[in-house]
């Protein structure tokens, strides 16, 4: 959280009262109020980067081989596959994927599958590293790339700073199976995926050369908790502020030369 010069300058006289030994007791018991109204409030929000550590390790360190994307590590996790001097790239797929929310339930048979895959590639060399991201764990994540489930991105990993390649493909979540999904890979994906080059790309876009991704992932996940009436609200407010701005600076314009005085 930051504070403004503003807000510190404005708490000074009550800091100043809280020394005081009549005003200490009546200080403490605002704070505590504050404190615990503040802890109600941020114990119903959802959690952004939920990460279940133990389940990660097991799926990277199991038979599958999968790796499990956070807003933490998902960058470290796929450059962690190149060495600085490598000019081929890595190849990683990944499943977007989501909960009852975020999938409605659908993401069961497509998970499956991928997982499926997984382990075959696991046992199989010149195979493909494997991730999964969660779009109900990692909204932010998701949002930042504007990554929609039930589709796998394919990134072609390269040392930093080259650009790098994603190829993505979205999938029937109600038919796919693994065989599919290996046959993708085996008749060439670039034929049936598509070449990611829009404005929320994770490496070569302009949000995130400048680093403002994840900083806009952030702000749609904050949007998306809001109910549609409050966002009508902050938009009404926001359109009222405009147009009153706007007559204040019409008013304030001086009379045209040689205009006639209004009559009195």
């Amino acid at each position: 959280m930051r504070f403004s010069k503003a807000s510190v300058i404005a708490s000074l006289p009550l800091l100043a009262a809280a020394d005081v030994p009549e005003y200490q007791a009546q200080f403490e018991n605002y704070l505590g109020q504050a404190q615990v109204f503040l802890g109600n409030v941020a114990s119903k929000l959802p959690n952004p980067n939920k990460h279940d550590v133990a389940a990660a390790v097991e799926a990277k360190t199991g038979a599958l081989n999968l790796d499990i994307l956070t807003l933490d590590n998902w960058k470290q996790t796929f450059y962690s596959s190149v060495k600085p001097e490598s000019t081929t790239p890595e190849e990683w797929w990944v499943l977007i994927t989501g909960g009852n929310k975020t999938c409605f339930g659908q993401c069961g048979k497509i998970e499956s599958a991928f997982n499926e895959t997984a382990g075959k590639w696991a046992v199989t060399p010149g195979s493909p590293h494997t991730a999964l991201l969660n779009c109900e764990n990692q909204p932010v994540l998701c949002n930042s790339w504007s990554a929609p489930v039930g589709a796998i991105w394919i990134f072609e990993i390269l040392p930093e700073p080259a650009p790098i390649d994603i190829w993505t493909r979205r999938l029937n979540m109600t038919t796919v199976t693994s065989d599919d999904i290996v046959a993708m890979r085996d008749e060439g994906f670039k034929s049936s995926a598509k070449l990611h080059d829009g404005f929320f790309h994770p490496f070569n876009g302009p949000l995130a050369k400048n680093g403002f991704a994840t900083s806009v992932g952030w702000v749609i996940w904050v949007f998306n908790l809001l109910p549609s009436w409050a966002f009508m609200v902050l938009v009404s407010m926001f359109s009222r502020t405009m147009m009153s701005n706007r007559l204040n600076q019409q008013n304030a314009r001086p009379a045209a030369t040689g205009q006639a005085a209004p009559r009195r």
